[in-house]
């Protein structure tokens, strides 16, 4: 099953991919409003999903791209795995991890995976970041990896476009991973009984120049083990979501670096859930004069 938040009339609101290709809105088809909303259907468990698939016969009706919403609009957290795959912490001058590496993102990060990818204002070091995104279903706490696909709603496709200046400048990732509107994540949430994620291919394409390509195969911690560890100390809760690492060919690590630019393509695809599509736009407004700038006079402090 194919989940997709669609924006309408009546707001964001959750939908089926039907079985002739077009949308089901579950909540009307139901009759059942909290269903409308990713976060309370996922909350609902088998039962929601037992709605949707039986909604999903009916007619469908087909939404242009930019109709399209974050496949999973206001999750509580974005949790998030750096240096996942072995080339990407060495293309980056680090040691191949042992232990996991974390950060966390705000939903306000999000945005559609047709919309435009917003290059903040206050760096040029923008750069994207093709990766699975694990949807948290039922959750909970000390989940072990062999029960973590009972836990999962669903994958996605995003971008954990990265912000390097801001990301390096302090010994915490947090600011350079939090900038309004540089994750896009979508198009669908598609749940575990469609796809095995164990070994999928990712591609990451610049203006049609394939930048990155790896297989989810390749991650040093797998899906199931990613959820066991995240749930080691926190309770997962439904709709949050997990980022699970990208692989090498960042810009970042390029000689030259190749930092994202207005009017720049970026295009990801994960083999059997789908493909997000952002054009890099440039954020309204001169803040040359900012004083908060990395490496830049007066240099914040």
């Amino acid at each position: 099953m194919r989940l997709a938040t669609l924006i309408t009339t009546s707001g964001s609101r959750l939908h089926v991919r039907a079985d002739d290709g077009g949308y089901v809105d579950i909540g009307e088809a139901t009759g059942e409003d909290r269903f409308a909303r990713f976060e309370s259907f996922v909350a609902a468990g088998p039962a929601a999903l037992d709605a949707a698939r039986a909604v999903a016969s009916r007619e469908g009706r087909e939404y242009a791209p930019w109709e399209f919403g974050p496949a999973v609009p206001r999750p509580e957290r974005i949790l998030c795995l750096g240096l996942n795959y072995r080339e990407h912490a060495l293309e980056g001058g680090r040691a191949v991890p042992t232990w996991p590496d974390t950060f966390v993102r705000g939903h306000q990060t999000l945005i559609g995976p047709y919309a435009d990818l917003v290059r903040p204002a206050l760096s040029e070091s923008f750069d994207y970041e093709g990766e699975l995104g694990i949807v948290i279903g039922a959750g909970g706490r000390y989940i072990p990896a062999s029960k973590a696909i009972d836990a999962i709603a669903g994958f996605t496709v995003l971008n954990d476009a990265s912000v390097r200046d801001w990301q390096r400048a302090g010994t915490q990732w947090t600011p350079g991973k939090n900038f309004d509107g540089t994750m896009p994540i979508g198009p669908e949430v598609v749940t575990p009984d469609e796809v095995d994620v164990s070994d999928l291919a990712l591609t990451t394409e610049l203006n049609g120049l394939v930048m990155q390509s790896a297989r989810t195969s390749q991650m040093l911690v797998d899906v199931p083990s990613t959820v066991e560890f995240f749930s080691s100390f926190t309770t997962l809760r439904p709709g949050e979501v997990i980022a699970t690492g990208t692989p090498g060919g960042v810009g970042f690590a390029r000689n030259p670096p190749v930092w994202l630019q207005p009017d720049d393509i970026v295009e990801i695809t994960i083999e059997g859930i789908g493909t997000i599509r952002n054009r890099v736009v440039a954020e309204d407004g001169d803040r040359s004069g900012w004083r908060w700038r990395p490496g830049a006079p007066p240099g914040g402090l």
